[in-house]
């Protein structure tokens, strides 16, 4: 068990600066998810807690105590890496059991076969328990990197996107074994990946990184509902979230919203705290969010639809994803049912729901205001004050 301090950390490789001044607490028993596109620094986060990487300034802290100098193998983390890392020349039993051969971790034998079978019979990996790591599957090898580390209990767990590799049935079991094992380890975990739908269902806390700095830090919801920019919107989202530039006219008692690229004008919703937002805001350019699972559509017209054209239709898993073009250019994401019989250009008519539309700066793209924001984020502190 271990809380984790990160104080103005700096880390570069030659002329590149792969994280740039950042700071983070993870606390105790937190599960905690670095999140963010490939490159953005979160493997190098991962090693500098490790102690693989030194940074060349800053401070890490386990548990309150400055670890810089401390050499790996005394910081009690056990990490997952994604390019599995195994021992070609042992077998899969072998191999989960090492960490507890290890001078500084050794159990006896029984011991040893007890943890082993446990694990492995988790990762449903007990059958491969006699082959080396040349005989397994990708999936199976990140299954025994990840009984590797599963198999002693450290201070800290360090997960550089062990699921990767999996098939996606096994991925969606591990995710919830994962929570499970770290809730009943009663340890840290600290978690990367490029996937938001793990980032949302594993997560205590985020962190969304990007070009090695900290984005935004909070819970799921709070940077699903209240993302600090567009760049955190679009992450937070499959399909991404819609961008619609739009003039807002503040002058009456009820506004509206003049979308220079569809060519439409939608009044909004009256909101009390939305309306003194833009109000106070001042200039009437920005851009509205709109995610795609709340945009009715009709291929009849109907009052309060606009008309577009069915650019694309595409069926993922249980959804489909329906492109529509409106104003002859702007495309339109939203969320259809699979089997729609529907025909490219075709005509189609979309609806956004407003009351659950977001409103950002137009030239700096930070987050203005939502409807229902105070709500959500008086729920948000509810949720972490019940952790």
């Amino acid at each position: 068990m271990a809380s984790i301090e990160l104080s103005g950390v700096t880390k570069r490789f030659g002329k590149v600066t792969a994280l740039d001044n950042i700071s983070l607490e993870i606390k105790d028993k937190e599960f905690f998810v670095l999140f963010g596109p490939a490159g953005a620094g979160k493997t190098t986060i991962l090693n500098i807690i490790a102690g693989i990487h030194m940074p060349e300034s800053g401070v890490v802290k386990i548990n309150g105590e400055i670890v810089n100098q401390v050499e790996p193998q005394n910081r009690d983390v056990a990490m997952v890496f994604e390019n599995y890392a195994l021992y070609p020349h042992l077998k899969v039993y072998d191999n989960i059991a090492s960490p507890l051969r290890s001078p500084r971790h050794k159990k006896d034998e029984a011991y040893i076969k007890e943890a082993v079978e446990r694990v492995a019979a988790l990762l449903k990996i007990d059958q491969f328990l006699d082959r080396l790591p040349v005989q397994l599957s990708n999936g199976q090898r990140q299954r025994v990197a990840l009984g590797r580390a599963l198999v002693r209990y450290p201070n800290v767990y360090l997960m550089d996107e062990p699921l990767a590799h999996l098939d996606a049935k096994l991925r969606n079991v591990m995710r919830g074994e994962l929570k499970m094992i770290q809730s009943n380890f009663n340890t840290t975990a600290i978690y990367v990946t490029h996937d938001f739908m793990e980032a949302m269902s594993l997560s205590d806390r985020i962190a969304v990184i990007n070009e090695g700095s900290i984005v935004q830090v909070g819970a799921s919801d709070e940077i699903y509902y209240l993302p600090c920019n567009e760049f955190v919107a679009q992450l937070m989202g499959d399909p991404e979230i819609n961008l619609l530039d739009c003039e807002i006219d503040v002058s009456g008692n009820v506004y509206s919203a003049k979308f220079t690229e569809i060519d439409a004008v939608i009044e909004l919703p009256h909101d009390a705290d939305v309306y003194a937002t833009l109000k106070d805001y001042g200039a009437v350019k920005l851009r509205m969010g709109l995610r795609p699972q709340n945009i009715e559509f009709s291929f009849d017209p109907a009052d309060g639809f606009i008309q577009g054209q069915v650019y694309s239709f595409e069926t993922i898993g249980n959804k489909s994803v329906l492109t529509v073009t409106v104003g002859g250019k702007k495309e339109v994401r939203l969320i259809a049912p699979n089997g729609l019989p529907v025909k490219l250009d075709q005509n189609i008519y979309i609806k956004p729901d407003l009351m659950q539309s977001l409103y950002f700066h137009a030239d700096s793209s930070e987050f203005i205001c939502r409807y229902n924001e105070a709500a959500i984020r008086a729920l948000a502190a509810e949720k972490a004050g019940e952790e």
